[in-house]
């Protein structure tokens, strides 16, 4: 065969190889949301999922244990919790002008009204006069569309366990199988999935399952300091979900939340009888059970990582702004993705040795830390 004429089968086989990938990628990007929000459930259970694998000795059982007992309960009260926070929201901004908030919070408040409609959808059905038609199309497109909502709303929430489950149960036999096809002899693919899956695992696990833990603990903990006299804090559950986005931000966290709320707090409540102790009550809860607490719980996953912290708080400050609600777990995704791609891929493509260079690197900062031994 003439080495000059071109290859038309294998040509053939990587334009069908393309199409594939791109009828991938528009999958995936239609259920972007729902496939970031299922990794993100997967590396916020692999921890529980090994420990109990290594106990029970069966994968998908361990898998089924981790889902159901852990993530479940704690998705379905964190979605109670937000649909709260959000009525709240709903609330507050008509007190204010709604064009501050309405580009970025108008899909939540949409969806908080059509979720608050039910009542109407009832009322509808208790005074129906059946020889009108119209009530009775207009009753079954109500039913229909919220049959609708509900129904994708579990395909969604199908879609994300099911992915987190199979990626518990053979996420490991497909990184190894992942590795043998298409690793190279210099190891730089496993490389580079390590670094990644190590930073997945300390912004994904640590810093958001941190956020939602904090958000979830201040939106109880306040709705239930507002039952205690002397005092109430405005829009409770709200303010507990505040407070686990800012655990997000580095150094002052969560603290750009409460300290307002406590200096207005005590504006409002300081000169009343039993007002300061309230006051008093309100800033010791926020700094020990909703700040101190879970920070300490998840500060050994969260320690350690690679990333700049600022890198880490634009990815979650630009992420959502740029995607919508998904983009607080994408957002940081890219940036791990991005960031290991230019300090372990990038010089080996370009002649230089990763290995070599992080290796002279850690060599330097030891003689920093240890002068003495390295004046020997």
């Amino acid at each position: 065969m003439d080495s000059s004429q071109p290859n038309w089968h294998r040509r053939a086989w990587i334009g069908v190889g393309l199409l594939l990938g791109l009828f991938f990628l528009f999958v995936v990007y239609s259920f972007i949301g729902t496939v970031v929000f299922g990794i993100f459930i997967y590396y916020a259970t692999r921890p529980v999922y090994r420990r109990l694998d290594d106990r029970l000795r069966y994968d998908s059982f361990s898998a089924i244990i981790a889902l159901v007992v852990l993530a479940l309960p704690a998705l379905v009260l964190f979605s109670l919790v937000v649909a709260v926070g959000v009525e709240q929201l709903s609330r507050f901004t008509r007190t204010i002008d709604p064009g501050v908030f309405g580009g970025l919070m108008g899909p939540m408040l949409e969806l908080q009204a059509s979720l608050s409609d039910p009542a109407t959808l009832f009322d509808r059905l208790s005074g129906i006069d059946l020889g009108v038609v119209g009530q009775i199309q207009g009753v079954f497109g109500h039913v229909g569309r919220y049959l609708a909502t509900f129904g994708n709303v579990l395909l969604h929430l199908f879609v994300m366990f099911a992915l987190a489950f199979y990626l518990l149960r053979d996420g490991e036999r497909g990184y190894h199988w992942f590795i043998d096809q298409f690793d190279d002899e210099s190891g730089l693919l496993a490389r580079y999935l390590r670094a990644v899956d190590t930073d997945f695992s300390s912004i994904l696990f640590g810093n958001i399952l941190n956020a939602v833990l904090t958000g979830l603990i201040g939106a109880v903990v306040y709705g239930l300091l507002n039952r205690l006299p002397h005092g109430s804090i405005p829009y409770p559950e709200l303010l507990g979900l505040l407070t686990g986005v800012g655990s997000l931000i580095p150094v002052v966290g969560m603290k750009l939340v409460y300290v307002p709320v406590a200096l207005l707090l005590a504006v409002q409540y300081g000169g009343t009888p039993g007002g300061a102790g309230f006051v008093i009550v309100f800033v010791a809860v926020s700094f020990v059970i909703v700040d101190t607490l879970p920070d300490f719980i998840l500060r050994p996953y969260v320690s350690g990582r690679n990333l700049h912290i600022g890198m880490v708080m634009f990815a979650y400050i630009l992420g959502p702004l740029l995607f919508g609600w998904y983009g607080i777990f994408l957002g940081p995704i890219l940036l791990v993705l991005g960031f290991h791609f230019a300090r372990i891929v990038l010089p080996a493509l370009l002649g230089t040795d990763a290995t070599e260079r992080d290796e002279r690197t850690q060599s330097n900062d030891a003689e920093k830390d240890d002068p003495d031994d390295a004046d020997d």
